[in-house]
C-alpha cells in the first residue's frame, strides 16, 4: 500500500523529466526552396555556419547564394534551398545551389 501510494505520487515527476529529456534531446530541421528554373542541375554548391547555444556565431561568415555557387563552380543557377538544423545546443544554416 505504502509503495503504491510513492508510486502514485512521484509518477507525474517520472514522466515530467522524461518529457524534458526528450525535448532535449531531439532535433529539428527546416528546409524551404528560394529560387527554382529551368536551367540543369549537374552541380551543387554549399556554404554554411554553425551558431552554438544560440549565441557564438563566427564573425564575416557569407552564406549568400553567391558564395554557394562559388563553392560548387556555377555560373548558371538550377535551385537555391535554404536549410536550418537545430540539435540540442548547435543549429547550422545552409544555402545549397545546385546548377550547371
Amino acid at each position: 500500500m505504502v509503495i503504491e501510494a510513492f508510486m502514485k505520487k512521484h509518477l507525474l515527476s517520472y514522466f515530467s523529466i522524461a518529457a524534458v529529456l526528450l525535448v532535449l534531446i531531439t532535433g529539428c530541421s527546416v528546409s524551404g526552396p528560394l529560387v527554382v528554373t529551368d536551367n540543369p542541375s549537374e552541380k551543387m554548391g554549399e556554404a554554411s555556419y554553425e551558431v552554438i547555444l544560440g549565441i557564438f556565431r563566427p564573425m564575416n561568415v557569407d552564406v549568400s547564394i553567391r558564395r554557394a555557387a562559388f563553392n560548387g563552380d556555377i555560373t548558371q543557377i538550377a535551385t537555391v534551398d535554404y536549410i536550418v538544423e537545430r540539435k540540442l545546443f548547435k543549429t547550422r544554416y545552409r544555402t545549397v545551389v545546385t546548377g550547371k
